[in-house]
């Protein structure tokens, strides 16, 4: 029994560990994947290495991103940091305040 007790704080370590660092992990790791796997042709993104553009062709493994007009570059689909989701609102309300000016 006495054992048993000087091992508990080391199993209470571990335990704190595990939900303290990797199942946070696990958990970003499959929203990342669930981020690339939902990627479509004709979304806007930003690389990881801060570039933006819009998805023109894609496959298994790579995509294609249009950065300007007629400039394409192929890059992994790992690539992709985030896809850029824009507000139809604001959008209207920075036309307003050009329309203003």
């Amino acid at each position: 029994m006495e054992g048993m007790a000087s091992f508990m704080p080391l199993i209470l370590i571990f335990a704190l560990m595990y939900f303290m660092l990797v199942r946070p992990q696990q958990k970003q790791k499959k929203k990342r994947e669930e981020l690339l796997n939902s990627l479509e042709k004709g979304e806007n993104v930003v690389t990881i290495g801060g570039i933006y553009g819009t998805i023109v062709k894609l496959n298994e493994k790579d995509i294609v991103l249009e950065i300007a007009p007629n400039v394409r570059i192929s890059m992994q689909r790992g690539a992709v940091g985030s896809v850029i989701v824009e507000d139809v609102e604001e959008e209207e309300s920075e036309d307003e305040e050009t329309v203003k000016e």
